[in-house]
């Protein structure tokens, strides 16, 4: 029996469905995230609350063993993941709510086998939902390892890889069509097995450069494995948040694609950053000609000189955990009269919005962050450009050279600025691997060292000066 009745159960779950979507429209912008997240966490639980509710719900014992363990393992994977590895928890995310629909299908399937004779309907949505489960599942967790580093985050590329892709894709939906005319289980395990391969044949030929996207392509693919499930177990909600997460990922890959130029189709495919030639980096360099060292003195001079500054985020940044020394080092120069503002590109970092959070997080205003259209025409007016650790989002070689794999992505043109210094670790390419031209330029010198350190002494000898 629902203790809440048909009618106020209805109210409540539409409340959470348009709660969920006020989440989402408040997460479009950084003054409104906060509050669009606490939206979209009041509709999850409350969905959660009327699906714990529904009259076929008989026991709780096993649900509440699945929150124990999920609270145990959860609450300190939160707060001991630094913000560095929050893309791969993400991805280990997206492959749980895989692994669950694929987990459901299997379930419902071997208890319907027992209880009753399986409908079309029935059989569709669990060989739907088990494909898209379990492609995200092997599709994730392969994707974690690459962000991890257990695994090369360089393309992995094999002769004839979209054939075999094609012929995977094909034999998915053959064996879908054949378990709904057949409702027979090896269909249903060869439906398993056809998905968990193709998802990693999908994500293993994309490149270290282009995981962001990768990232947000598997968020949408976990919303639509959500929604499965959500017709399996007959939740409504579950499909109406399934499919929020899924147009929303959509949306967002597609957003992402066109600001680097790239095809969306391709994304989907598991062909995005596999299209460039083997040699990544041939003719990147300027002849082998050795790139300008820079002390912190010397950068602390040009700052104490400069009028406008734009600082580049990267990954660099967000392994040391140098943001809030990035927010001292602004505050000094702002008391200088000093321009500082902060250029964002697109897939910056490891997932989408990855330096947007970190630099939220020190409390940096949102009116001088600015995104790659907006702040690539700034770089000329600019006297002192601080990469700090990004590497191939700032390569000019995306507009020179045809040979490399991040040729046509649109970058942040930092060279045009009077004089540029970028904060490494040492000098070695960064994520995607491939060379950049941008170090051997006159007007660029690397400062090697942990960004966190470097902007300290930066702000100190600033400070001094």
């Amino acid at each position: 029996m629902n203790l809440l009745g048909p009618d106020l159960t209805l109210m409540l779950g539409l409340l959470a469905g348009v709660l969920c979507v006020v989440g989402l429209q408040g997460l479009s912008h950084p003054t409104t995230a906060r509050r669009g997240n606490l939206c979209a966490m009041l509709g999850v639980g409350l969905a959660v609350v009327l699906a714990l509710l529904h009259p076929s719900v008989q026991a709780y014992g096993w649900v509440l063993a699945g929150l124990a363990v999920g609270a145990a393992v959860g609450i300190p994977l939160a707060r001991r993941t630094p913000l560095t590895a929050l893309p791969q928890l993400v991805a280990m995310f997206h492959s749980l709510v895989g692994l669950a629909a694929g987990l459901v299908a299997v379930g419902m399937f071997m208890r319907h086998d027992v209880l009753d004779v399986l409908q079309t309907k029935e059989t569709l949505e669990m060989g739907v939902g088990a494909a898209i489960g379990l492609i995200t599942l092997t599709g994730s967790v392969l994707a974690a390892l690459k962000l991890q580093g257990v695994v090369s985050g360089t393309p992995w590329r094999w002769v004839g890889r979209h054939w075999l892709n094609l012929g995977l894709a094909v034999g998915l939906v053959l064996m879908c069509a054949v378990f709904v005319a057949t409702h027979s289980g090896w269909a249903l395990a060869l439906i398993c097995l056809l998905a968990l391969v193709l998802g990693v044949t999908v994500v293993a030929p994309i490149g270290g450069a282009d995981m962001p996207v990768v990232v947000s392509m598997l968020n949408s693919y976990s919303g639509w494995a959500a929604a499965a499930t959500g017709f399996m177990l007959e939740q409504p909600l579950l499909v109406l948040v399934g499919a929020l997460v899924g147009v929303s990922g959509a949306i967002l890959s597609y957003v992402m694609c066109h600001a680097m130029q790239r095809s969306f189709v391709s994304v989907i495919l598991g062909g995005f950053g596999s299209a460039g030639t083997e040699a990544a980096a041939v003719g990147t360099t300027d002849g082998g000609k050795a790139p300008q060292l820079a002390g912190v003195e010397d950068v602390a001079y040009r700052l104490s000189e400069a009028e406008r500054v734009i600082v580049v985020p990267g990954y660099g940044m967000a392994v040391a955990q140098a943001q809030h020394a990035v927010k001292s080092l602004m505050v000094t120069l702002g008391e200088r009269h000093v321009e500082v503002l902060f250029a964002i590109h697109p897939v910056a970092g490891r997932m989408p919005g990855h330096m947007n959070v970190l630099l939220a997080e020190a409390d940096i205003p949102y009116d001088m962050v600015l995104e790659l259209d907006d702040v690539n025409p700034r770089f000329a007016e600019a006297d002192v450009v601080l990469i700090l650790g990004a590497n191939d989002v700032v390569n000019p070689a995306a507009q020179t050279h045809k040979g490399s794999p991040i040729y046509g992505m649109p970058v942040l043109e930092a060279w045009h600025a009077k004089q540029v210094y970028v904060v490494k670790r040492s000098h070695r390419p960064g994520y995607a691997g491939v060379d950049n031209p941008l170090f051997t330029m006159d007007n660029c010198a690397l400062v090697l060292g942990d960004a966190k350190d470097v902007v300290e002494k930066i702000g100190t000898a600033l400070k001094a000066a």
